[in-house]
């Protein structure tokens, strides 16, 4: 596995491409984004680890984000920062981010999260999922219901995303909540409304409520 490491601080950066790579990970370390552009084209990452703030400006790991999801990046892509504000980490989500792990942090929780995302990830990416009246084209980051684009927000698509890419499996609120919505006050009731949301813009049948445990994708 192959991840493209974006980090300005070589105090942080080579330690945390040494610990990386002594888990048998090849890192491709940069410390801008014109190295990142670079290093991009010949890593060909499965992976991005990305700061949000670099020499280029405070939000230019953010803007780095989009630019992947726009250029069709469709691998994970994990924030690391000191900026731990909860609308920080909602902005990092939004703009296509798969997790967000604020610094200081240990190399053993990196390395556990980005198995996690890798697990997730690589048995599961593709370029578009189809099933019944639903398509969704993850590279594009669109989504169609009976041949009709429809517009979601981004973390309506996140949600949709997670349902799709394991269509058979029952997420329980508080694995949604913690996965999609890091620091939310009002507990698993957001889930419910994001849920609601997708509902009301695909058809009720998109999002199957399974009693007891949880939610899954409602179309077979």
């Amino acid at each position: 596995m192959r991840i493209l490491l974006v980090e300005d601080e070589s105090g942080l950066r080579e330690p945390i491409a040494a610990y990386l790579e002594r888990q048998g990970y090849q890192v491709a370390p940069a410390a801008s984004l014109e190295e990142a552009r670079e290093a991009l084209i010949e890593a060909e990452p499965d992976l991005v680890l990305l700061d949000v703030m670099l020499p280029e400006g405070v939000d230019a790991g953010f803007e780095f984000a989009t630019e992947l999801r726009d250029a069709g990046f469709t691998g994970p892509i994990l924030f690391i920062t000191a900026r731990d504000a909860v609308e920080d980490r909602v902005a990092g989500l939004d703009l296509g981010g798969d997790d967000y792990l604020t610094k200081p942090f240990s190399m053993e929780e990196l390395a556990a999260r980005v198995r996690a995302l890798l697990r997730r990830g690589g048995a599961v990416r593709r370029s578009v999922f189809e099933r019944g009246p639903l398509k969704v084209d993850f590279a594009a980051r669109k989504v169609f219901w009976e041949g009709r684009e429809v517009q979601l927000s981004g973390r309506e698509f996140a949600l949709l995303e997670m349902l799709t890419l394991q269509p058979d499996r029952v997420y329980g609120p508080e694995e949604i909540l913690d996965r999609l919505f890091p620091g939310a006050d009002s507990g698993s009731k957001i889930v419910h409304v994001y849920v609601h949301h997708l509902r009301s813009k695909l058809g009720d049948e998109v999002v199957a409520t399974v009693p007891g445990a949880g939610y899954r994708l409602g179309l077979s």
